[in-house]
C-alpha cells in the first residue's frame, strides 16, 4: 500500500493514547494521501467499457466522500491544515514514490483503500468519544 510508510497506531489501545490534535492530523494525512490516487483510479476505471455505470458512479461518489470528509474533519476540529493542503498525496504520506498507488492492481488498490478507510473510521470514533463521551463509547 502506498500509505504503508505512514506511522499509524496499531490497534485501538495505541490510537487512544494519541493526543486529539495528532490523531486529527493523522486522519487528515491519510485522507490527503488518497486524494490523488482516487482521482487516478477514477480516470482508470472510466476507460473500462465493461464496467457498469453503477461502478463508475460509485467510484466518483467515494472520491467525493473522501474530499467532503477531509473538509468536515478540518472544520469540525477547528484545524486549518495549510501544510497538508499544498502537499501532493505522496508528500503527505511521507512517501518516496508518488506513482506507487497508481501502479497497484485494482484489487490491491481497493484492499489498501479499505484498510485505510477502516483506520480513519476507527480514529474518528475515538475522537467522537473524546468530544462527546456521553454517547456510550
Amino acid at each position: 500500500c502506498h500509505t504503508s510508510g505512514m506511522l499509524t497506531p496499531n490497534g485501538k489501545e495505541y490510537a487512544q493514547k494519541i493526543p486529539r490534535e495528532e490523531l486529527t492530523q493523522l486522519i487528515l494525512k491519510l485522507l490527503q494521501a488518497w486524494k490523488e490516487p482516487l482521482s487516478h483510479f477514477n480516470q482508470h476505471i472510466e476507460h473500462h467499457q465493461e464496467l457498469p455505470d453503477d461502478s463508475l458512479s460509485k467510484a466518483k461518489q467515494i472520491s467525493n466522500m473522501v474530499h467532503e470528509l477531509k473538509t468536515g474533519v478540518e472544520k469540525s476540529m477547528g484545524i486549518i491544515s495549510n501544510s497538508l493542503n499544498g502537499m501532493e498525496s505522496s508528500e503527505a504520506a511521507g512517501l518516496s514514490n508518488s506513482n506507487e498507488a497508481n501502479m497497484m492492481s485494482d484489487s490491491d488498490f481497493i484492499h489498501c483503500f479499505r484498510r485505510d478507510s477502516n483506520k480513519v473510521q476507527s480514529y474518528l470514533k475515538i475522537l467522537k468519544c473524546r468530544i462527546m463521551p456521553e454517547n456510550s463509547c
